[in-house]
């Protein structure tokens, strides 16, 4: 996921973001909350949950589908590596985050 050829750029030329999505199977709804949190501390990231998709109960799956993550393409070589810091921190601690390709 370190590589920014898997996150899509989105926006006019002069404001392009790059913006990827990103899950932890089984990751707590809270946990989750408080990943997005941490992210917006970043200056200039933006981030938000992505919805459950699953039409079935599953007690071990997770409340939410994932996590999008979007920031100015002119700032990646300063929120890139402080991005990939934290996911990396919550993927030690619980488990390894998962790139989705939206």
């Amino acid at each position: 996921m370190s590589d920014e050829d898997q996150a899509a750029t989105v926006g006019n030329s002069a404001g392009k973001k790059l913006e990827y999505q990103v899950c932890s199977p089984g990751l707590p709804l809270a946990v989750y909350r408080e990943v997005a949190a941490h992210l917006r501390q970043v200056d200039g990231v933006e981030t938000g949950l992505l919805p459950q998709l699953s039409t079935t109960f599953d007690y071990y799956q997770s409340q939410v589908g994932g996590l999008w993550i979007r920031y100015p393409a002119d700032t990646a070589a300063v929120c890139q590596p402080q991005v990939e810091q934290i996911l990396a921190y919550y993927g030690e601690r619980f488990k390894a985050w998962e790139t989705i390709n939206p």
